[in-house]
């Protein structure tokens, strides 16, 4: 790192585990500060452990104030944000003869209404710096998915999001990106409550869809999303990028 320029400041939610961990830990192993978001404080800490770039901040996203509350730590710990990870989201499956509306607003709330939010409280801090939005959305948002059609159609709303935000944004000079993973190695379903013979179900399906032939692993995804947010990567914005091991173009 240039001792003559000041670290880069993200936020990535969904920090306790999985692609958020990944990104987290490789933000700060590149030099960044990060303000590792979740709801659970024990899995932050553990994404913390042997990373002192990393500041762990427990808190529930859906809660009102809860997005200028996380913007506003890592602009008074650090004085900038420059980068903004909306990672965070829950699945759950069911089809709409079982719609649970209860459930359903739960999933939107943390999947599309807190990007939303987050999005909103950060953008004066991220004018500032030029910054960066990534918004983590899904490959199969681009298909269909039966069982998991709510799940499938908040990401694809982030996704359109994304180009619309890239376009409205690019006068202030920040960028908006997303990236969309395809089968990734997760706790995603034991969070979603299935049992292992459900995941293992789930697995060989992916695995049948998966051109690539293996389920990818959260530090793939990490690697794509600091590769968009790296000053070589300056002149792309509005774009989602798959990385599903071919599974959208199959």
């Amino acid at each position: 790192m240039n001792d003559h320029l000041p670290r880069r400041v993200v936020v990535v939610t969904g920090a306790g585990t999985g692609i958020g961990r990944a990104t987290a830990r490789a933000f700060g192993t590149a030099g960044a500060h990060v303000v590792a978001v979740g709801r659970r404080a024990a899995p932050l800490a553990e994404t913390a452990t042997c990373h002192p770039l990393i500041t762990p901040l427990a808190v529930d996203l859906t809660a009102t104030g809860a997005p200028h509350r996380v913007v506003r730590e890592a602009v008074d710990r650090h004085g900038r944000l420059d980068v903004l990870v909306n990672n965070a989201g829950i699945a759950g499956g069911g089809e709409l003869a079982d719609l649970d509306e209860a459930a359903a607003r739960r999933q939107l709330e943390t999947n599309l209404l807190a990007p939303i939010r987050l999005a909103h409280a950060a953008v004066a801090a991220l004018t500032a710096s030029r910054g960066v939005i990534v918004n983590v959305t899904t490959a199969v948002g681009q298909r269909a998915w039966p069982g998991s059609a709510l799940y499938a159609a908040g990401k694809a709303a982030l996704d359109s999001l994304t180009r619309s935000w890239a376009v409205e944004l690019a006068p202030r000079g920040v960028r908006v990106v997303a990236v969309a993973p395809g089968a990734i190695d997760t706790p995603i379903g034991t969070h979603q409550g299935l049992t292992p013979p459900q995941q293992a179900a789930i697995r060989a399906w992916q695995l049948a869809h998966t051109p690539l032939g293996r389920i990818g692993n959260p530090d793939e995804v990490a690697w794509a999303i600091l590769r968009l947010c790296e000053p070589a990567a300056a002149f792309v914005t509005g774009v989602v990028l798959p990385v599903d091991g071919g599974a959208v173009v199959a």
